[in-house]
């Protein structure tokens, strides 16, 4: 159990969102809908660190009424909702061109993640059918040219893993620089494997640690919430680590609390109200 006086130091709450503040029908349960806000009024700060295009949050944000900026592609981009950038980090031109030509030669499906939008052509006409960014606006375009310059996130599908895999090798070094990867089969999918691309130094742990930088905030004064692997990074902090019933082995390992519900009964409403306790 985490202690009153350590809850009582939480200045900042960081949330995932699909898989732990959102349920299947993308909702936030009423309790922590309630709880956020009357943390909110006693000055606590809240905002998300989520997978999803920012594009993709504005709607839960302006429910909450945010005004945090938002950490969104896995720490690729942090934005306010009011389109102030703290943080941006685009994949070079060169490498954005490698991984279209070796979707194209493998015949595979591949989007380039902007910052509102998911862009593709009629050579991977099943984009918007198999990436899991929920929420986001898929726009197909005649080719990719314009499409170059501000990619955050390459993502590529296929069902067919070795080929997946022969990119991969392709994309990370010695054959390139500065480049995070990373290599999943679909959760929603089986027979689908994925393979994302951002610039080095894009993960949410690292996007947590330059917000916290420019509000001036302690690490120790954090609380984290997540359930999948691409939270990892943020459960590898300082912070006060919350996982919810539905998370991952790898996470509950990590974490300081773990809630009695999963996502789908409104889990993080109950370490929400511990800290709301604490605060009063």
């Amino acid at each position: 159990m985490i202690s009153k006086e350590k809850l009582k130091k939480i200045k900042l709450i960081v949330s995932d969102m699909d898989g732990t503040l959102l349920n299947s029908s993308n909702e936030i349960g009423t309790e922590s809908l309630k709880l956020i806000k009357a943390l909110r009024a006693k000055g606590m700060r809240f905002t998300f660190a989520t997978g999803r295009l920012h594009s993709a949050v504005i709607e839960h944000a302006r429910l909450l009424g945010l005004k945090t900026p938002l950490i969104t592609l896995d720490g690729s981009l942090i934005k306010s909702m009011y389109d102030e950038i703290i943080y941006e980090s685009y994949i070079p031109k060169r490498y954005v061109k490698k991984a279209i030509k070796l979707a194209d030669f493998h015949l595979m499906n591949i989007g380039l993640c902007h910052a509102d939008a998911i862009y593709y052509t009629e050579n991977s006409p099943l984009v918007p059918e198999l990436l899991d960014k929920f929420g986001a606006t898929y726009i197909e375009v005649n080719s990719f040219a314009e499409c170059l310059d501000e990619t955050l996130e390459i993502v590529i599908a296929s069902d067919y893993k070795g080929s997946v895999r022969f990119i991969e090798k392709k994309m990370t070094f010695p054959s390139t620089f500065g480049l995070n990867t990373s290599f999943y089969k679909s959760q929603r999918r089986g027979d689908t494997y994925f393979f994302e691309v951002r610039k080095h130094g894009s993960t949410k742990g690292k996007g947590l640690m330059r917000l916290l930088k420019r509000l001036k905030i302690n690490i120790e004064e954090v609380a984290v919430m997540g359930d999948w692997h691409n939270d990892r990074t943020l459960f590898e902090t300082k912070a006060v680590k919350v996982a919810v019933e539905n998370a991952v082995i790898e996470i509950k390992a990590r974490a300081d609390f773990i809630t009695s519900k999963s996502n789908e009964e409104d889990g993080v409403a109950e370490f929400l109200e511990m800290v709301l306790k604490a605060k009063e």
